[in-house]
């Protein structure tokens, strides 16, 4: 099943952030920090006595200036109806009641969700005189807490944790294929394309959220499931661009999938959001293949295919492993491709370099980079070993693990990546000292 969504919804400056990060405690965001991908901190993994859900606070998202709150507001309360499983409707204590809370409500109430009504910024029992006035929204029931102290907070959280369903994992033999990428640049399209193939028979199954369509795919007798998040509105009367929204489909997604198909357009190239959600595919450790679609409207020259790899190379540089593909879905071209590439990553994803092997490898290559010295004092590389796969973990042991700084690691994985490949995967490495007295 999916992963429960929880969205923190609230006019501004009532604590929503202070919320957010204490329900995601340390939890590390879903957006790496990558240079050239944007860093929004608005989604994170959190858990509570056992049941995993995802936070989502939506108070980033609303950053141009704007001289209607209501739009605001609205906006905000659409973003919760649509994406959301449960809703916290955050208040201010503090201020009291104001008719933007009042307008939030009434938006929230038509989307037939759970709603927790919380009042925030009550510091203890002697402030509890100003929750009662919040009755008058409406709620049943309402949680006075302090976001910032944590007074209230274990009740709201045993109360929301009582609603939320056992998040499982989904046992699926065979491959995850998410279909993500921004509005608007046929994914609905390669969907069915892939779909519609003479080689392929397709079984639908019921899906596990309302915004995807989850299909069995059967391609030369290997089955695939592929995750269609293509079923994104435009709303009319919403100024905002619908791109800040679409992310949150695109990390349901890819939480659910083997490997990712990042859909771009040909005729824009890479934009900020394809770097953001290539981001997300990198940190969650998935499989990737980037597509340039559309190619049946560019002006096939070898010059432009020239300008899109350099374009890739350079906005999605930390993504350089992911195989690139153009194809024209509408005109059905290069599409089957998609599934030749995915075989290999899936076979890259699994592949286990034995320890002996890694470390003639590591004698034959690694030690002939210039090392760092540390303090002072020379770093010794001891051996390298794979711990995991899918994606393939490695751990580098040493005496001084802080001096591999993020140049001397891309090095080695350049190192990796030559020799033993790891296709459309990302790797992990990670510098382990290995205690003096261990060393013979």
């Amino acid at each position: 099943m999916q992963k429960p969504v929880v969205a923190i919804i609230g006019r501004p400056n009532v604590g929503k952030s202070t919320l957010f990060n204490r329900m995601t405690g340390a939890q590390v965001a879903i957006v790496e920090d990558i240079p050239g991908v944007t860093r929004d901190r608005n989604f994170r993994n959190a858990e509570w006595e056992g049941k995993r859900f995802l936070v989502i606070d939506t108070g980033g998202f609303y950053q141009e200036p704007t001289e209607d709150i209501f739009v605001q507001i609205k906006e905000q309360a659409i973003f919760a109806i649509e994406e959301a499983d449960f809703i916290i409707h955050l208040l201010d204590g503090k201020t009291g009641l104001i008719p933007s809370d009042i307008e939030i409500a009434r938006f929230l109430r038509t989307s037939g969700k759970k709603i927790l009504w919380v009042v925030n910024k009550i510091d203890g029992p002697m402030r509890l005189e100003r929750v009662h006035d919040f009755y008058t929204i409406g709620a049943e029931e309402l949680f006075p807490i302090s976001a910032a102290t944590g007074y209230g907070y274990d009740d709201l959280m045993d109360r929301l944790s009582s609603l939320l369903p056992q998040y499982i994992e989904e046992d699926i033999e065979y491959p995850k294929i998410a279909i993500v990428g921004r509005p608007n640049v046929g994914k609905s399209t390669l969907v069915n394309t892939l779909l519609g193939k003479k080689r392929m028979i397709v079984s639908p199954i019921a899906g596990t959220t309302r915004d995807s369509i989850d299909s069995i795919c059967t391609y030369f007798r290997k089955k695939y499931l592929l995750i269609d998040t293509a079923g994104l509105r435009k709303k009319s009367r919403v100024s905002y661009s619908i791109e800040k929204f679409s992310i949150v489909k695109a990390i349901k997604s890819i939480e659910r999938c083997d490997i990712a198909v990042i859909v771009t357009d040909a005729r824009e190239g890479i934009v900020e959001q394809d770097q953001k959600i290539a981001g997300i595919v990198n940190s969650y450790g998935k499989g990737a293949l980037i597509l340039l679609n559309k190619w049946d409207l560019i002006e096939k020259t070898e010059d432009n295919l020239r300008k899109l790899h350099t374009e890739f190379e350079k906005k999605l540089w930390f993504m350089r492993y992911a195989p690139l593909l153009v194809v024209s879905a509408i005109e059905k071209k290069y599409v089957t491709k998609v599934f030749m590439i995915i075989d290999e990553i899936i076979k890259e994803r699994k592949k286990r370099i034995p320890t002996a092997e890694l470390n003639k490898f590591f004698s034959d290559s690694l030690f002939r980079i210039s090392l760092p010295v540390y303090k002072g004092k020379p770093v010794k590389l001891y051996y390298i070993t794979q711990v995991k796969i899918e994606p393939p973990v490695f751990i580098l042991f040493t005496n001084y693990p802080s001096a591999f700084t993020e140049p001397y690691i891309r090095h080695i994985e350049k190192c990796l990546r030559d020799k033993f490949s790891f296709k459309g995967t990302p790797i992990r490495i990670y510098a382990r000292e290995r205690k003096r007295e261990n060393i013979n």
